[in-house]
């Protein structure tokens, strides 16, 4: 009887364990798609952020609070829009907006109001378009944005040309590519109008053609002298091309005295998939103003961000079903997302072993015990027991390795380790807008986390920390075959990095994975001299990944 009772008291308990490793694997939300959840996890997004643990729901929800200090305007509907108002309560910033972007936002929005689509300002500069001529009929000038290459190039590129909005006195509009392009990814930022350029507009024949090499882009232009924009009356529209892939004519936007020209021009028509925003520190034209929008350097694309890409109802929905399903009660949330350019040259061991390491070396995750004898097992847990991981890859075999890892050993710590992975599509999915949908929302469970680790050249990665205010771990290895000592480093700021700045006299190309770059910065001369007077050099900094790129950081 008492071998009975004593193997009941063994059994027991793992039978338990036995089920709930069993059970990790339910398709829990189907709009994931088949979403397999382990106990000890299995999740392609997480939720994190840097320094002290940040707790749900435990905010109070005061106006300021709310409306994340001041970024978003009050009084508006809360059904259509829910994470708009309730995002505050699975995370605070630590970086409050300055009173000159909340007095500048709110002046924008009277003007997206006034003169957005279908409005008679609106109507009337379209008339404009028509007859080739600027009147007086109308004072609103626009900016279209039109898409180019993923969900994370998309958004660093709308959140640079709405700064170039506010900065400029233009109204951003972005270009439909299909009728469900973006659709049901974000709710419409601006209060009482839309930031959609209508179908119906005069410029679709021309955007279809709007590429590298369209005639009529305003770089070729420019070079073919046919514009003359010293002399000539502006055009009622121009084409600009400053996609990764621009040529040295496109670079002119960027030049002080062409933007002197262009603010004569109702329309701009902008093509880009890069983070543009901070070459505009660079230019005599706009850092007066941007001294006053940001003080603080390193926090435009948090704050522009929160304020512009709020989660629609439906990933709002996956969002925090998720995050207080499976990481809400942690102690801490580590995010791990994990790019892989080269998938045949690159082997995910080689992956998997720099992870591990930063985990490791940075104290990231506690190391596991050599044994599983359990008498070796702690008894005592640390008083941060219990860490979710959450993993965002296209790929599962590093949830599973790392989940195999904490399942199978103890921790030297005695902390119990959870881990997820929302989703693993396997490959990048362009024009896919339920794969869309779940990569915003693995962006947004990325950025509740409280540790951030991401991989190099990843604009999936630079959201997630940007808007999470976090500095994260950055690997290397997962874009080079090359293995690093150390494997990561902390990045210099929570910014996105602008892997393509302007660049003189690099002809010569290298590939990385499956798309051309330029070569090293060193082995060019670079259109601005970081260390020039010129320069906000103290704001201004070569980026950790892209070491030719740029961005911002504060150093004060």
């Amino acid at each position: 009887m008492r071998f009975t009772i004593a193997s009941l008291v063994v059994f027991i308990p793992l039978l338990m364990i036995l089920v709930v490793h069993r059970n990790s694997t339910i398709d829990i939300v189907g709009a994931f798609g088949k979403l397999k959840l382990g106990g000890v996890g299995n999740q392609d997004a997480a939720p994190c952020t840097q320094g002290s643990v940040n707790k749900p729901a435990q905010t109070t929800s005061s106006p300021s609070n709310k409306l994340l200090g001041g970024l978003l305007a009050p009084g508006l509907d809360e059904q259509s829009c829910l994470s708009r108002y309730q995002y505050f309560r699975y995370r605070k910033s630590s970086y409050k907006p300055s009173s000159g972007l909340i007095s500048r936002l709110r002046n924008y929005e009277q003007l997206h109001k006034r003169c957005g689509p279908y409005t008679e300002s609106y109507n009337k500069s379209l008339q404009q378009v028509h007859s080739g001529h600027i009147g007086n009929s109308s004072d609103c000038k626009y900016v279209v944005w039109t898409p180019s290459n993923g969900l994370g190039n998309r958004m660093i590129a709308i959140a640079s040309s709405f700064l170039y909005a506010l900065l400029t006195n233009r109204v951003l509009l972005l270009q439909h590519v299909t009728d469900i392009d973006m659709a049901d990814l974000f709710c419409e930022p601006f209060p009482n109008s839309t930031w959609f350029l209508p179908m119906d507009n005069p410029f679709n024949n021309e955007l279809k053609k709007f590429n590298k090499v369209y005639r009529y882009k305003y770089g070729n232009m420019v070079m073919n002298n046919m514009i003359n924009t010293s002399t000539e009356p502006p055009p009622t529209h121009l084409y600009h091309y400053i996609s990764f892939d621009y040529e040295d004519q496109d670079k002119v936007f960027y030049q002080d005295e062409h933007q002197a020209f262009l603010t004569k021009v109702p329309w701009l028509i902008l093509k880009s998939d890069e983070y543009y925003a901070p070459y505009f520190f660079l230019m005599k034209t706009f850092r007066q103003e941007l001294d006053k929008l940001f003080p603080r350097k390193d926090t435009v694309f948090h704050h522009l961000g929160r304020y512009l890409f709020l989660p629609s109802n439906e990933a709002w929905g996956l969002i925090t079903r998720f995050y207080d399903a499976y990481l809400a009660k942690a102690d801490e949330r580590i995010g791990v997302q994990i790019r892989v350019v080269d998938t045949k040259g690159n082997p995910p061991q080689n992956i998997m072993d720099e992870i591990l390491t930063c985990f490791s070396r940075e104290k990231i995750l506690p190391d596991i015990m050599e044994t599983q004898n359990s008498s070796m097992v702690p008894t005592v847990r640390n008083q941060n027991s219990t860490k979710a991981v959450l993993i965002a890859s296209l790929f599962p075999q590093y949830y599973e390795n790392i989940r195999s890892r904490y399942w199978s050993r103890p921790t030297v710590t005695g902390d119990v380790i959870g881990v997820y992975q929302p989703s693993h599509e396997e490959y990048q999915q362009f024009g896919n807008n339920m794969h869309n949908v779940k990569a915003w929302a693995e962006m947004n469970l990325l950025s509740l986390c409280d540790v951030l680790l991401t991989s190099s050249w990843s604009t999936f990665g630079y959201i997630a920390q940007s808007l999470g205010g976090l500095k994260p771990w950055m690997l290397y290895t997962t874009d080079s075959r090359v293995k690093h000592d150390p494997p990561c480093r902390q990045a210099l700021s929570m910014e996105p990095c602008f892997h393509f700045p302007p660049i003189h006299d690099c002809q010569a190309k290298y590939k990385v994975g499956n798309r051309f770059v330029f070569p090293p910065f060193n082995d060019c001369k670079p259109h601005v001299n970081l260390d020039a007077e010129t320069s906000d050099p103290d704001h201004v900094k070569h980026c950790e990944d892209a070491t030719f790129g740029y961005k911002l950081v504060d150093n004060d």
